[in-house]
Order: C-alpha cells, then sequence, then structure tokens
C-alpha cells in the first residue's frame, strides 16, 4: 500500500455512521475494481464522489460500469435523504472540525493577541473614514510620478527618435542607395514616425508599472481591495472584484483573465463588463499626449481626472446593472487575507516592471509597425489634385479621403477635422496607435529641415544623447518632490534678483 493510499485508507479521522457506512461500502467496491483501485487510493476516490466532483464521478461511471454507477447512485440517495443538498458542506465541516479539535489541543495561544507591524500600519490605511481618501492620496502619487517624473525623459527619448535615430536611419539609406525616394518617406515618415512616436512613452510606462509593482509587493493592493469593498458592494460586487479592476490598469486582456478567480459567475460577468472603463496602458500615451499638449501645467491633474472619470462611469454602469440585468442574483460574501507588509525587492519589482512593458514593446514592434506602414501608405497616395506617390499633400491623400468619411461620426464628441478622426480610427487596431498616426499625420505637413553646413558626426550624436539623458535625470529628480506638493522645477525657472534689475 502506497503512502497516499495509507494516508486516507488508514487515517484517526472518522466521518458520522451515515457518511462512514456509505464511504466504507463504495471504498470496498472500489478496491474490487482494479481499474479504479489502480489508479486512485479508494477511500479517497469515495470522499470525492461523494462530494460532487463532476470529473471523477464520470471516471467512476466509465471505468467501474454499471454496478459500481448504481451503487454510487444508491448511497447518495440515502445520505441525500439525511443531508439533503449539503452533503458536501457536511464533510467538509467534519473535517474543519477535527483540524480545529486537534489544532486546540496542540496550539498553545497568549492570552491577548499581540499588536503586530502591519496592524498598527493597517489600524490607519484600513480605517472606515480614512481608508479611501488614503488610497486615492497613492493613486494621485502615482500618477504624478507617471506624469511630472517621467515626462522629461519622455523628452529626451522623443528627441533622440527624432534626431540621432533619423539621421542614422537616413545616412544608412544613403550608404545604400536608397535615399531621397519613397524608401525614405516609408522609413523617416512612416517606421520611425509611427513607431517612434509611440515607443517615447515607454518611461511613463515605467514609471506606471514600477509604482503599481510597489504597491503590489509592499501588500498595500490587498488593503485597497479591503477598503474598496463598500464601494464595491454598490456596484452589486466585493472588494475581490476590485483586483482584477486594477489590473485593467495595465492592460485589459489580462482584468478579464483575473476575473476568473472570482467564485461567482454573476461576480465574474459584471466585473468583465466594467474592467473596459478602466484606463489601461494603451490609452496612457494618448492621455499624456493630450494633457502635455494642451494642459502642459496641469498634466498630471488632467489625467487623473481622466482615470478618475472611467472610474466613475463604471461606478454608474455598475450600479445600472445592478439594478436591472443583476437585480435578482444574491451577492456572493467576501473573504480576503491581507499579506504581512514587507519591502519590495528590486529583482520582483523590475521582473513585473519589464515583463509588462517588453509587451508594450512588443506590439510597438508588430502590430503598431504594421499600422504605422499602412497609415504611410495612405498617407503616400494621392486621391485627385495632381500629387505624387509618397509627395502627397496630406489634405489629399487616401488617408485624407478616408477620415473625412469618418469625420461626421466624431464631430459629436468635439473631433470633426479629419486629421484627428483618422488617428482615431486607426486606435479600433491599438489604442497606442493613435498617438503613431497622429505623428505622422501632422509630422507630414511640416517642412522638412535643411541640412546643415557641417554634418553632426556620430560620436557628437553619441554626446547629445548622453547629454540630454544626463539632463533629464535632472529635471526628472528636481521634479520629485513635486508629488508632495514642492514644486522645485518653478523656483529653479523664476528669474533671480540681479536678473530682474537688468
Amino acid at each position: 500500500m502506497t503512502t497516499l493510499e495509507m494516508s486516507f485508507d488508514q487515517a484517526p479521522f472518522r466521518y458520522p455512521p451515515p457518511i462512514e457506512t456509505e464511504l466504507n461500502r463504495l471504498a470496498d467496491l472500489f478496491a474490487r475494481t482494479p481499474a479504479l483501485a489502480d489508479v486512485y487510493p479508494p477511500r479517497w476516490l469515495a470522499i470525492q464522489a461523494l462530494e460532487g466532483d463532476e470529473t471523477l464521478m464520470h471516471t467512476i461511471r466509465s471505468l467501474g460500469g454499471p454496478t459500481i454507477a448504481a451503487a454510487l447512485e444508491e448511497s447518495l440517495e440515502r445520505l441525500r435523504a439525511a443531508y439533503g443538498d449539503d452533503l458536501d458542506v457536511a464533510l467538509v465541516d467534519q473535517r474543519y472540525r477535527f483540524v480545529h479539535t486537534i489544532a486546540k489541543q496542540a496550539v498553545r495561544r497568549p492570552s491577548v493577541s499581540p499588536v503586530t507591524f502591519s496592524d498598527r500600519i493597517d489600524r490607519v490605511v484600513t480605517h472606515r473614514w480614512l481608508g479611501i481618501p488614503i488610497f486615492m492620496a497613492v493613486m494621485w502619487v502615482v500618477f504624478k510620478l507617471t506624469t511630472d517624473v517621467a515626462s522629461p525623459f519622455v523628452d529626451w527619448l522623443d528627441s533622440v527618435v527624432s534626431g540621432p535615430v533619423s539621421r542614422w536611419m537616413v545616412a544608412l539609406l544613403a550608404l545604400s542607395g536608397a535615399d531621397g525616394g519613397w524608401i525614405e518617406s516609408l522609413v523617416i515618415d512612416g517606421v520611425v514616425a509611427g513607431v517612434g512616436g509611440v515607443l517615447a512613452f515607454v518611461p511613463v510606462l515605467l514609471m506606471l508599472y514600477f509604482a503599481l509593482a510597489v504597491l503590489e509587493d509592499s501588500g498595500y493592493m490587498a488593503r485597497a481591495a479591503f477598503v474598496m469593498d463598500r464601494l464595491m458592494r454598490a456596484l452589486g460586487l466585493h472588494g475581490k472584484s476590485f483586483l482584477p479592476m486594477i489590473v485593467g490598469f495595465g492592460c485589459s486582456v489580462p482584468a478579464i483573465y483575473a476575473t476568473r478567480t472570482l467564485d461567482s459567475r454573476r461576480d465574474r460577468i459584471l466585473t468583465g463588463l466594467l474592467v473596459p472603463f478602466m484606463s489601461c496602458s494603451a490609452r496612457l500615451p494618448v492621455y499624456v499626449l493630450i494633457a502635455m499638449i494642451f494642459f502642459p501645467a496641469q498634466a498630471g491633474q488632467v489625467i487623473f481626472g481622466l482615470y478618475l472619470a472611467g472610474i466613475v462611469v463604471a461606478v454608474g454602469m455598475g450600479a445600472l446593472l445592478r439594478r436591472t440585468l443583476f437585480r435578482h442574483q444574491p451577492q456572493a460574501p467576501f473573504v480576503l487575507e491581507l499579506p504581512p507588509y514587507r519591502t519590495p525587492t528590486l529583482r520582483g519589482v523590475w521582473r513585473q516592471m519589464w515583463e509588462r512593458t517588453s509587451a508594450f514593446i512588443r506590439k510597438a514592434g508588430t502590430i503598431i509597425l504594421a499600422t504605422s506602414i499602412v497609415v504611410w501608405l495612405l498617407l503616400a497616395i494621392p486621391v485627385g489634385g495632381e500629387g505624387r506617390f509618397a509627395d502627397t499633400p496630406v489634405d489629399q491623400s487616401a488617408f485624407a479621403a478616408v477620415a473625412n468619411g469618418a469625420a461626421p461620426v466624431f464631430a459629436p464628441l468635439g473631433f470633426g477635422r479629419w486629421e484627428t478622426s483618422g488617428a482615431l480610427v486607426t486606435g479600433l487596431i491599438a489604442k497606442e496607435v493613435v498617438v503613431g498616426a497622429l505623428a505622422q499625420v501632422y509630422g507630414s505637413g511640416e517642412a522638412e529641415v535643411a541640412p546643415s553646413d557641417e554634418p553632426v558626426t556620430f560620436v557628437e550624436d553619441l554626446t547629445v544623447i548622453a547629454g540630454g539623458f544626463g539632463a533629464a535625470i535632472g529635471d526628472a529628480l528636481r521634479a520629485l518632490p513635486g508629488v508632495i506638493g514642492i514644486n522645485l522645477v518653478e523656483a529653479a525657472d523664476k528669474p533671480t534678483a540681479e536678473e530682474l534689475a537688468s
């Protein structure tokens, strides 16, 4: 007899007589059936069958034959007469009682439970009235880090793509003899402008994922779910549903997958319907672009407001669905274990940052690249006028023709111009493509910069890149205190007394 069989067949724990009698009868039948006994411990198989394990019951019926199947049904009928539909609950309850009895005899507990470091923190962060304001403050810090601290690196990366990288690509094309034609336009106006415009926002995503990884590894995310339980109840959900919605701020796809951890089918469906209202990281480059162009002084507040608006809409939709489609379905209970607080490890934080950001970079190298080439092709094809291929005025291109047809649809939203409407249509493929499409549409109309009399060398480009990166680090460090309201950037930009006097 194997160790596993001994653990189930010779265990000191026994169920009440009605259950134990049927277990012994079924275990004896299974033991005398080689097709079952050679694969499963008989007593364990009998317990699983009485608990209603559909997969194993199907196996028992198929391998045991009609005699075993009939005996199993007879045992279930006799026990259901005594326990009703709660037979599985009765089996589990007896095991818990047994474990509780052993634990009570073996474990010595202090008369007063010690107050741990996590308990002292939880008295504040999970407070009935302070919990939600603290959570909102934490989210505010996350978005301030994402916008203000990452902004210098976005500007630096954008200047690198539009400057040295573009010059290097032109030089390589010149060496291959493909400069000055449509191939150069494809590479510079299509690939570099489209993909490079999206990749410039990698620092924003890195900062966002850094903040979320720190919150997850520290143990605060579980507290956030606990704190948000009361608000989630208004949606007909519970705090556990908040975790997939938090994941939705990173990407909607794994957030939908995360709903599988919810026990109730009702909760899975309702949470899945609300997840798309969470602003995922694919929308973040679009938010940052809009905020930095139209509201440069309040970019952090605007982006936070956009995220908050999505949450408010989700709350409204959840309340509506709870009172309509799900009004007759009861809520599931909420049980959540709060892990102890711990210091995030550098390896764990970096792993989460890189796994999530690398997925974005892979998308930039596939979907966004392909879409950028299609947008360039549409911008290069003339429709009317006298333009030539790859030298077409933007407003006379095939892209403009298609976008003009879509513009009336988006006009009620304030996007009546064909440039913005066309970029929004490309977002149906991937939301990040909107940024690249805007870069291509508006970049195509810019006058080309005349070449310098003295060409920039490769070493000079590397020096500029390194210097720009150092300046970006300095700007980010000055912006860091702004997260808590200390604005060193404005203080550094203010003129001195001597400058004012002069």
